[in-house]
C-alpha cells in the first residue's frame, strides 16, 4: 500500500469545514488513509462492533488513533487472508489483551503533547520496571510510537512533537541496550532498514532484544543501498542478517538488496509491513520474521544456534 496523504493535507482538506467538530479524522479521511471504502468501516462497527466512535453534534464520526489502529489491525488480518469475522474476535482479543498497557500508552501520547523529554524517560523506565524490557518495547513503546503517527496524521500533535517523541524513544532503547550484557555468542547480526525506509526505531528495539539475550548486533540504519549492506555483512562476517521494509513502495529495491545479501554466506531474514501478505512474500530469499517482534528475535536465535558447533 502506498503512504498516505500527508497529514497536514487529510485533515485539514477533511474536517476544517466543521468548526467546532472536535478532533479525530472523519471517516472519508480514515478510507483514504487506511484503504478501506467507507460503507465497509460503518459495516464493520454495525456487525462487529469494531472503532465504535465518538460523534460530532451534528452526528459525524471522528474516529480517535486507538480506533483507527483498530482498522487498521481489522484491515491486516483479511488481507492475510482471515475471514472477516474471524479477525473480528482477532481485534477484539488484541484490544483486550493490551488493556494493561494501554494506560501506558496513553500516557505516552500524552507526554509526547507536553513535549517533556525527561518525563518520557522516566515514563518508559516505569514501564520497564513494571513488566519488563520485552513487554515493555513490544506492548508500550512499539504501538505508542504507531499512535503517535496516527495522532500526527489527526492532527492531534504537530511534527515536531513527533520528531521529539522519537529522539526521546531512540534514547531510552540506547541506554537499555547499554546497560546490557556483554555478547556471549561468537556470531554477529546485521540490521538494516531496506533501502527507501527511513524509520529505525523498530530496528533499534530488535537490536535490545537480540542484545539482551547475548547477540553481538550491527545496526545499519535507514536507506541502506544493496552495495553497504553486503559490504557490512563482509566485513563484520555476519552470521544472520534481517532487512526491514515498511512501505510498500519501496518493496522492489528492498528485495533487491535481499538477493544481493543472499548471495552472501550470511543466513537472511526480512519484516515489516512490505512483506504482510503472502503474495508480497513470492520468491523473497530469507525467512519471513512475521510480525511479533519476540518470536522474530528467538527464531533467529534458534536458527544461529541450529548452526552452532556442538
Amino acid at each position: 500500500m502506498n503512504e498516505p496523504a500527508r497529514p497536514w493535507q487529510t485533515y485539514a482538506s477533511v474536517t476544517s469545514d466543521e468548526p467546532g467538530s472536535g478532533r479525530g479524522l472523519s471517516i472519508r479521511a480514515v478510507s483514504e488513509l487506511l484503504g478501506i471504502p467507507a460503507p465497509t468501516i460503518r459495516s464493520w462497527e454495525r456487525r462487529y462492533g469494531l472503532a465504535q466512535t465518538m460523534r460530532t453534534g451534528g452526528g459525524h464520526r471522528r474516529y480517535s488513533p486507538p480506533e483507527i489502529a483498530d482498522l487498521r489491525h481489522m484491515r491486516d488480518e483479511i488481507s492475510r487472508g482471515r475471514r472477516t469475522a474471524e479477525a473480528a474476535v482477532l481485534v477484539r482479543d488484541a484490544a483486550e489483551a493490551d488493556e494493561p498497557y494501554r494506560s501506558f500508552i496513553e500516557a505516552f501520547v500524552d507526554v509526547a503533547e507536553s513535549m517533556n523529554a525527561r518525563q518520557m524517560d522516566y515514563l518508559l523506565d516505569h514501564c520497564r520496571d513494571r513488566f519488563g524490557v520485552d513487554e515493555a518495547i513490544c506492548k508500550v513503546v512499539l504501538p505508542a510510537m504507531r499512535q503517535i503517527g496516527v495522532a500526527w496524521q489527526t492532527g492531534r500533535c504537530d511534527i515536531t512533537q513527533e520528531q521529539l517523541v522519537t529522539r526521546a524513544a531512540r534514547g531510552w532503547l540506547n541506554k537499555v541496550l547499554s546497560l546490557g550484557p556483554a555478547p556471549v555468542h561468537p556470531d554477529t547480526i546485521v540490521l538494516s532498514c531496506g533501502p527507501g525506509d527511513l524509520h529505525t526505531v523498530g530496528l533499534e528495539a530488535m537490536e535490545v532484544l537480540l542484545a539482551r539475550r547475548g547477540w553481538a548486533c550491527q545496526l545499519l540504519g535507514e536507506r541502506i543501498p544493496p552495495a553497504h549492506l553486503t559490504a557490512a555483512i563482509a566485513r563484520t562476517k555476519a552470521g544472520a542478517t534481517i532487512v526491514v521494509s515498511h512501505i510498500a513502495s519501496h518493496r522492489r529495491a528492498t528485495v533487491e538488496a535481499l538477493h544481493a545479501a543472499n548471495r552472501t554466506n550470511t543466513r537472511l531474514f526480512y519484516a515489516g509491513n512490505a512483506f504482510l501478505t503472502p503474495a508480497a512474500r513470492k520468491g523473497v530469499p530469507g525467512s519471513y520474521l512475521g510480525e511479533d517482534l519476540v518470536d522474530a528475535v528467538e527464531m533467529v536465535a534458534r536458527s544461529l544456534q541450529a548452526k552452532a558447533p556442538g
